[in-house]
This record gives structure tokens, C-alpha cells and sequence, in this order.
């Protein structure tokens, strides 16, 4: 416990240490905010943060994405058959339209840079690990729209990474929420044109589809679960008051606890969109157009060590965490990888998504922080590295909550 603890000191003064050099990462990310993958500066920002990095990273640009990267550093301990434990921290950077960085993300490419930096210090003139160590940090483009990090699943990124953390910024500090599945849907109906004054009977009306069908949503959503979401917009209704709409277009987010329901979910919501265009006598065009989010799985051994760190940082955890509903695609890679995606309060009564949540995650009140929970990340790595039985409990627990996940 004492050679853990003295790793822990190390990686906490190297994080102090390193304070404005991570604050003007994050700031200058959030100054130059970018939308899902078209994240250019934050991705090459963030490769010359660990190019420069002493030069002991190895780090891969524009990786399987193109405003994904790589950086790596070791293995240092354990011995020279034994298999290499691969730390990974990851790192999403893209911000939303029209008002930047209104969910963190800066902060979370800082708490992801500084946790790496942090145990990076902790295990370089350690040479009696129980296992060979190594650190991988990931740039995952693209949360806020696409899911990068599922294409980073499939290219195989994540093949060779043992564990995963990450951190987000939000209304309060938890070692884990849960977040819910989503999927996107597009409906899009086609009627045809018509002068709506002179020859309204000669036109098929695509508006009146897209209202019904909004209406059926409406009314199917007294049926559903109380866990379930099911939203959306009319992204296009129509050109000219006087023209019968030939084109109109939904986008729909559907939400459920768990990604198995899903489907029934989605059967449900088809059925409210095929209807409309069986009443109205337009064609309808159901597309899902980015990948479906699963909901994280819960890994209890490293929520504990995590809050137990956290307390010893001074951090307060409520006794039982509110609801959250939101989505990301880290609950993908808690399916194939054991990972940790706690939440962090950021001196901001502000909610995710607002303006005033942009202006809280570029503000220096927000690094002591941002910061206390890269420790808290890295302190945890910490205890798993040198800890074979823990290691060992959060490979059975990931098991464990996949099976559950399964039945």
C-alpha cells in the first residue's frame, strides 16, 4: 500500500506541475470549437501535446479516422513473457452547433491528456509491477453526432486496450449515471406538388404525413415504459404556402435503459411513421443514419475504487446519484472493453448544452476540478496495475454485467 500511495503522490504533483500547460490545451480547444469530425485543430493540437511530450509517446495522427489519433507509451515492469496490461484514457474533443463547447468536451480531452501524463509519471522508475504496464490514449472524434468511437471499435482500436477510462463534465460529481441506448431515425415522405389554392385535389400532401406522424409519436408515447425517450423535429416541411408539400422530413431519437429494447422501441415508432403514409398516400423513407449507442455497463469494482480515490481528493459523492438520460457512445465500448465513465461537477449550476455550461467549461474555475479528476483516473489505474486481485474483480464484473446485459 505504501509503494501505491507514493505512485499516487508522484502523479498528482506531475499533474500540478503541468496545470497551465493542460488548462491552455483545453482553453485553446474550446477557443476554436469544432463540430463532429471535422475536429482539425483539436486533433492536431492534441498530437503535438504528446508529440512534444519528451518524445517518449509514440503517437499516430489522423488514426483509422480522420481526426482520430493514437498515442502510446511503454511497457515498463513485469516480465519480459508475461502479457502486457494496456491503460487506455480517451479523449473526445468535438463541440455542438451554433454554441461550442457546451458539453466539456475540452475538459474531457484535458482530463484525458492529464490522467495519461499523471500515470505516465507514476510508472516510469517502476520496475517490480506485477504485470508489464503500457498506456494508450485515444482521440475519439465525432460523440456528439456520429459515434467515432464505434468506428474505432470496428477499425480495431480497441483490441488490444485491458482497460478504459474516461471522464465528463456535468451537474455533479458520480463514479457512474446511467446512461441510457439511442438510435436515429430519419423518415422522409414523398407526395406530390400541387397549387394548394386552384388544384389542391391533384396533390399528394407529404406536410399532412408529417404531421400525423408527429401526432401518432404523441399519442404512442402514453403507452411506452416511463424509461423510454422517443423525440424529434420536422427538419423540412414544405417550400411555399400555396405549394402542396411533395418532401417533408422527421428526425426521431429513440432511448431506452437497456440496448435490447431497443427494437421494440423502434418496431413501435415505424408503425406511428408507415401509418401516416398509409392515411395520407405517400411514400415513406425509414433510414437509420448513424450507428446505434448502447447504454454503458456499470463496472462496480472500479466505481469503488474511483469514488474512494475521489474522497480522498475531497471529492463529495451524493448517496444515490439522480437519473440521467442522456447518451454516448462509450456505452459501446463498455461492451467490449472494461472501462469507467464517471461524471464531474465543474463549478456551474449550468445544465449540459447552454450557453452558460460553454462559458463554465472554458472558465479557470473549472481546472481545479477537471484536474482533481484526472487524479482520481489516474489513482485508480494506479490501484489496478499494482493489484492483480483487483484486476482480476473488474474482468469479472465487466463478465458479469455483460451476461446480465444478455438475459
Amino acid at each position: 500500500m505504501e509503494k501505491r500511495q507514493q505512485m499516487k503522490d508522484t502523479l498528482q504533483l506531475c499533474i500540478d506541475r503541468r496545470k497551465d500547460e493542460l488548462y491552455s490545451l483545453s482553453r485553446d480547444i474550446w477557443s476554436r470549437p469544432e463540430l463532429a469530425a471535422s475536429e482539425t485543430y483539436a486533433h492536431d493540437r492534441l498530437v503535438r501535446f504528446f508529440s512534444q511530450e519528451e518524445q517518449t509517446w509514440t503517437v499516430r495522427s489522423h488514426y483509422e479516422l480522420p481526426t482520430a489519433f493514437r498515442a502510446s507509451w511503454g511497457p515498463v515492469g513485469g516480465g519480459e513473457r508475461d502479457p502486457v496490461l494496456n491503460v487506455g484514457f480517451l479523449c473526445e474533443y468535438d463541440a455542438l452547433p451554433g454554441i461550442g463547447h457546451a458539453c466539456g468536451h475540452n475538459l474531457i480531452a484535458e482530463v484525458g491528456a492529464a490522467a495519461a501524463v499523471g500515470l505516465k509519471a507514476a510508472l516510469e522508475n517502476q520496475t517490480e509491477l506485477p504485470v508489464p504496464v503500457k498506456i494508450t490514449v485515444l482521440g475519439t472524434p465525432a460523440e456528439e453526432a456520429i459515434g467515432g468511437k464505434i468506428d474505432l471499435i470496428k477499425a480495431g482500436a480497441f483490441e488490444d486496450v485491458d482497460l478504459v477510462f474516461m471522464a465528463h463534465p456535468a451537474q455533479q460529481d458520480a463514479a457512474f449515471l446511467p446512461c441510457v441506448a439511442l438510435d436515429e431515425v430519419s423518415v422522409k415522405y414523398h407526395g406530390k406538388a400541387s397549387h394548394a389554392s386552384a388544384y389542391p385535389w391533384e396533390g399528394v400532401n407529404a406536410l399532412d404525413a408529417a404531421v400525423l406522424a408527429y401526432n401518432n409519436v404523441s399519442v404512442l408515447r402514453q403507452q411506452l415504459k416511463p424509461e423510454w425517450r422517443l423525440h424529434g423535429i420536422i427538419k423540412h416541411g414544405g417550400v411555399k404556402p400555396n405549394i402542396i408539400p411533395a418532401y417533408t422530413e422527421l428526425q426521431f431519437y429513440l432511448r431506452t435503459p437497456q440496448s435490447k429494447d431497443l427494437c421494440d422501441l423502434k418496431a413501435k415508432a415505424e408503425a406511428c411513421f408507415r401509418a401516416a403514409a398509409v392515411a395520407t398516400g405517400c411514400q415513406v423513407e425509414i433510414t437509420y443514419p448513424s450507428h446505434a449507442y448502447y447504454n454503458i455497463l456499470p463496472n462496480a469494482t472500479l466505481a469503488n475504487l474511483y469514488e474512494i480515490n475521489g474522497r480522498a481528493l475531497g471529492i463529495q459523492f451524493p448517496e444515490q446519484p439522480a437519473n440521467f438520460s442522456g447518451s454516448t457512445d462509450f456505452g459501446n465500448v463498455s461492451f467490449v472493453v472494461p472501462g469507467i465513465h464517471p461524471f464531474f461537477y465543474i463549478h456551474t449550476d449550468a445544465f449540459n448544452h447552454t450557453e452558460e455550461y460553454t462559458e463554465a467549461a472554458g472558465a479557470e474555475k473549472a481546472q481545479l476540478y477537471t484536474l482533481r479528476i484526472a487524479k482520481t483516473l489516474a489513482m485508480t489505474a494506479v490501484d489496478v496495475v499494482c493489484c492483480p486481485d483487483l484486476l482480476r474483480q473488474v474482468r469479472e464484473d465487466f463478465s458479469l454485467a455483460k451476461l446480465k446485459q444478455e438475459k
